[in-house]
């Protein structure tokens, strides 16, 4: 188990942010950095299996707490795991620090955090992806990921040159599945709509039938042969949900010598991950940064008592979006008009992303 307390990161950056601005304009005058007060209060987190650095969901949630940090002035803590028999030690960890707020990030950790929860009702959790089992001192965060996959999927429709497109998942559960529904029929309505037939491999919402990894591990072997198995289908865009899958989507693209392109989850991929730009269309993004960032700020901040509502991330309150697209191959222009009207279909209910 690890454990650290983050502080005085505003410094920072400001530092991180003065380079950007004055990126080739070495005259221009250094801005005023603004030192945040610190405020009496200790947001933590545990992760899921892997690293905060896993360019994932892990990762979205430390860089809430450390913009709640560098720009709130709370002090925050954390434990990372590294496989599932830390989570229990781990968030008892926290709630020995005397942490404000815990959050406990992933599906897998749904458990634990209701167990802690249960026995420590004086203290605060927060569940990434889970639910809380009757107890009021835990909220649950979870995402309506269909509505952006369902943009993805049609935008992967309008790309694929063979409309065949493929996606995976790493392990089958709600959190995932969310995602390859929303895809999959994303890449129906495509087809309908152009009256073009189109196939979507790796998952069927009626069957519920796919290929899955098994687990999260990054660029497994198992996850490059499901990817080279869609493109030897004839898939043309792939769709890995499961954490850092892309250097196995670009591996097996490669070592098949074809044109195809792959969608990244959770953050912007083409920013966290530039090596694999190249074969990006765009991403889903699950913007947890902003999740974990706000239910701080309005515990710590604004003085709110914490509750254990939920909060649903859609495409209405930017909780969800894809990203910029990228190496698209059609009218560019055009889809992003479509998309936009799907977007503002799917907020006004008249879309029903899952089918």
């Amino acid at each position: 188990m690890k454990t650290s307390t983050k502080r005085a990161l505003s410094g920072l950056a400001m530092t991180g942010a003065a380079a950007l601005v004055l990126a080739g304009c070495a005259a221009a005058p250094a801005p005023e950095e603004t030192e945040v007060p610190e405020v009496d209060y200790l947001a933590c987190a545990v992760s899921d299996e892997g690293s905060w650095n896993d360019k994932s969901f892990n990762q979205s949630v430390y860089e809430g707490l450390e913009k709640a940090n560098a720009e709130l002035g709370v002090q925050i803590s954390d434990a990372e795991s590294a496989s599932p028999d830390d989570f229990a030690p781990n968030l008892q960890a926290m709630i020995d620090a005397s942490c404000d707020v815990t959050i406990a990030v992933g599906f897998n950790l749904v458990a634990a955090v209701n167990e802690a929860a249960a026995a420590n009702p004086e203290a605060n959790f927060v569940t990434v992806d889970g639910w809380s089992e009757g107890n009021a001192n835990l909220k649950p965060i979870n995402y309506a990921m269909n509505q952006s996959s369902y943009l993805a999927g049609y935008l992967a429709a309008a790309h694929s040159t063979t409309k065949v497109v493929g996606t995976y998942g790493g392990m089958q559960i709600p959190a995932v599945t969310d995602f390859m529904t929303g895809f999959y029929y994303g890449a129906m309505a495509w087809g309908a709509d152009n009256g073009t037939d189109v196939t979507v491999v790796g998952w069927d919402p009626a069957t519920e039938k796919g290929d899955f990894i098994g687990d999260f591990t990054p660029n497994s072997g198992t996850s490059k042969s499901i990817a080279a198995g869609q493109l030897a289908a004839d898939a043309d865009v792939i769709f890995p949900v499961g954490g850092d899958q892309f250097g196995a989507v670009s591996e097996a693209i490669t070592e098949a010598g074809v044109a195809a392109v792959m969608i990244g989850v959770d953050k912007d991929i083409s920013v966290t991950s530039p090596e694999y730009s190249q074969w990006m269309l765009t991403s889903v993004e699950k913007r947890m940064t902003n999740a974990v960032f706000d239910i701080i700020k309005d515990i710590a901040i604004d003085g709110n008592a914490f509750n254990g509502d939920t909060y649903l991330g859609t495409l209405e309150n930017g909780g969800t979006a894809l990203s910029p697209i990228t190496n698209f191959s059609g009218d560019q222009a055009a889809i992003e008009a479509k998309l936009q009207e799907l977007t503002d279909g799917i907020i006004a209910g008249d879309i029903n992303p899952l089918g």
